[in-house]
């Protein structure tokens, strides 16, 4: 029989993983040996491939602790700069606060400007309901009495409905919402649906000449219920 021929491979094709889970792999090669058989003169060679598995000294590897601390300071180090991203975000999307709990915010015209009482009240006259900016920066109709003083309160004109703002008709002397119809009496009290709900209140205060509006926790005088919005 004719001497059977081996196409050559690498060491690593034959030190694979169905012979054992070596990493790295070594193929060592064995002396090749001469067989004698008794079908004929004929001689072939037989090659044994042995693998043998190299360990990684144990000084290379890191143990349990070390590795926790690396895991931390990466951690660290990713979420330090993402905080600082957002941060502005979160105080972008925050609403702006009332001064503090139980404080209050100075009304703000339509240009941004502080309402001084007295110069408010010479443009506008009695029965007059203008917006400011409130509390939280809700739009807030400050309301002139009759007697040509402003009222103790302010209605917030976010209906109570799906939040749309309400406007105030002067000639029905009420306020309609113009997205579903809803309507309340001149003093944000809920007349007809879809509304819930009576329009907020706020007291609207006078501290050294500018009007400030305050958080209304007290009783709805016009319900005589507790404050829904509180």
């Amino acid at each position: 029989m004719a001497a059977s021929t081996l196409s050559p491979v690498t060491p690593s094709q034959l030190c694979s993983s169905k012979n054992g889970m070596f990493s790295p792999c070594q193929a060592l090669m064995v002396k090749s040996t001469r067989t004698h058989h008794q079908l004929g003169a004929g001689k072939e060679r037989s090659m044994k491939v042995t693998c043998q598995a190299t360990s990684i000294p144990a000084d290379r590897v890191p143990d349990m602790g070390k590795r926790e601390t690396m895991n931390l300071l990466l951690l660290g180090a990713i979420s330090l700069p993402t905080g600082f991203m957002l941060v502005p975000y979160a105080t972008f999307f925050a609403p702006p606060g009332s001064g503090g709990e139980g404080g209050g915010i100075v009304a703000k015209d339509a240009l941004g400007n502080d309402v001084i009482a007295d110069e408010w009240l010479k443009t506008h006259g009695p029965g007059d309901r203008t917006l400011t900016q409130g509390l939280k920066g809700d739009p807030t109709y400050l309301v002139v009495e009759n007697d040509r003083t402003l009222a103790t309160y302010g209605i917030n004109a976010v209906c109570t409905h799906l939040g749309c703002v309400v406007p105030f008709n002067s000639a029905e002397n009420k306020f309609i919402c113009p997205c579903h119809g809803s309507q309340y009496n001149n003093q944000g009290r809920v007349v007809r649906g879809p509304a819930p709900l009576s329009l907020a209140l706020a007291h609207a205060d006078i501290d050294d000449g500018k009007v400030l509006f305050v958080p209304w926790v007290e009783t709805d005088f016009r319900t005589g219920e507790d404050p829904w919005w509180a």
